[in-house]
This record gives structure tokens, sequence and C-alpha cells, in this order.
């Protein structure tokens, strides 16, 4: 199977050729993949350099000549390196653009802690406006793609990841969908987490929903499952554990609950490993999934 990746390039290359007003601006990586675009579009396809804040300001300076420019590069490079020009270039101006991400969390251990970037979405959360997508297919990679270059003018931050479920879901850029019923709590599971949340709660009694857009955070879709679930809620996410947890808490800020947010934990694995050896010293494989879903929604006096 392809990568969310893979289906950047090709899918980007057709807007370009679809629509006059998208643009992208590359920062070196991923450059090859745009190499027959660039040659057709070469006013609309620039790359920068090894230069991330300039990646950023070239794409605002885009976005205020009426284009919708496209922003790529590894995650830590895309918003944590630039975010000052993602805060003023792109917020403090109020235009938009699509930032696409590789690598996210830890998906090439060997580049070392200077490519990870668990942090991006919860630091994305302290500006204004923000959707974001967090495919969990390559498949629904492609389809939050056209939505988030489709999206007017917005600012989006679409999170591509080598980690990937099995299968794709129907997204549509905007909802929260149930995935499996239960009475005993709920779970959401956040884009490439969801396989690995199904193996957990197999035999558990809980609702299962699946978010491939986090921001906005679908507030009715949790309150309808709580309704007949119950208001013990757990998130699994991808990126920093808690990144959601208070977003959740809003939701339901009205009705007694319980949240925990399961995620990367702040503790940097200096052995840097694989991916699978990442999710299991998180906390993320589906045993230790297991054991802490459970854990938490198990009523009080069980056993």
């Amino acid at each position: 199977m392809d990568t969310m990746r893979d289906r950047f390039a090709p899918v980007v290359s057709r807007l370009l050729d679809e629509d006059p007003r998208v643009a992208v601006v590359l920062a070196e990586i991923g450059k090859d993949g745009f190499a027959e675009a660039m040659a057709r579009h070469p006013e609309r396809v620039i790359n920068v350099g090894i230069r991330e804040q300039l990646l950023v300001g070239a794409g605002a300076g885009l976005a205020l000549t009426g284009l919708r420019p496209v922003l790529h590069t590894f995650a830590s490079f895309l918003v944590e390196r630039p975010f000052e020009q993602v805060k003023l270039d792109l917020g403090h101006q109020d235009v938009g653009a699509v930032l696409v991400s590789a690598a996210a969390s830890f998906d090439w251990p060997a580049g070392g802690f200077t490519h990870m970037a668990p942090g991006d979405v919860a630091l994305l959360d302290t500006l204004d406006g923000w959707t974001v997508h967090v495919p969990g297919h390559p498949d629904e990679a492609e389809t939050l793609l056209r939505h988030a270059v489709a999206a007017g003018d917005d600012k989006v931050y679409v999170r591509l990841s080598t980690q990937s479920n099995a299968r794709g879901r129907a997204v549509d850029g905007v909802r929260t969908h149930t995935v499996r019923e239960g009475r005993g709590g709920v779970v959401v599971a956040v884009g490439p987490m969801l396989d690995a949340v199904l193996d957990a709660t197999e035999t558990l009694d809980v609702t299962v929903l699946y978010a491939t857009t986090v921001r906005p955070f679908d507030a009715a879709a949790l309150r309808r499952a709580t309704e007949a679930a119950g208001t013990g809620v757990v998130l699994v996410e991808p990126c920093l554990a808690g990144t959601s947890t208070a977003a959740a808490g809003d939701a339901l800020a009205d009705v007694p609950h319980r949240v925990l947010g399961l995620g990367v934990g702040r503790r940097e694995l200096r052995k840097y490993g694989t991916t699978d050896e990442h999710l299991t010293a998180h906390g993320l494989d589906a045993g230790s999934l297991r054991e802490r879903i459970g854990g938490f929604l198990r009523a009080p006096g069980d056993a």
C-alpha cells in the first residue's frame, strides 16, 4: 500500500492543473515529486531551499495576492521552527494557507528528535481559526487534501503520517464517525490510531468514534455518544497526549464527566529504534491500550 505522502504530490499536482489559484511552496523536502508540475507551472511551484521561515512567509505573500498556497515539509520544520511566521504572517495578517506535514510524531525515528513533532497540533491550538485534519489512511489523506485546498482562504493543517489503518473510511472534513456502539464509555480514536483502538476494545462494551478532523472538534458527536454510552471518555491520539482533552471537556462542560488523554508522552526517547517500538514505548500498541482504556472505564468496585 502506498503512504499518505505518496498521495500528496500527485493529488496537489492535479489541483495545480485544475485550479489557477493553487500554488505550492517547498523547502527542498519533496521537490522531486513536483518536478513535472514545476515545469508546467514554474510561477506557482516554488522551492525556497532549506529556509522554513521563508517557506511560510512566501506562502503568506502568495495568499495576499489571492492565491491558495500549499506549504510542505516535515512537521517539525513546518509548525515548530517557523511558528512565529505561522502566527504573524498567516494569523496576524488574516490570510490562509494549507500546511501539509510529513513525519508526524516519530515516523522517521532514525532522523532523531529534530525530526519529531508530537506537539504540532497542541502548538497550533494556541492560535485562532485553524482547521486540523489527521487522516488515518492514504485514501482519507487524498480526500482531506482536496477539502483543505478547496476551503476558501481558511488556515488548514493536514498531518500526514506513514502510520496507517488497514482500510480507509468515508470522511468529509467535518464530522466524527461512529464505528462501534457500546454502553460502557466512549473511546475517540484519532487518525491512524483506529485499528489499534478497535483491537484494544474488541472485548469491551464501549462506543468507538473515529475522528480525522480534530479542529474544529466535533462536540455534537461526542455529546450524542455519551448520552448512550456514559460520560467516561478516552481520547487516543497519534500526537502529544492530552492534545484534545480540553476540547472534549468543553463539549461536556455542562455534565459530570471524566476524560483520559492517551498519546505520545513528553519524555524524549533517545534510543530511536522503529516506529512500532515508539508506539509500544508510549503505550499506544493494542495491548497497552486495552489495559489503559479498560482500567480507566472500569466501573468503581469492579475487579
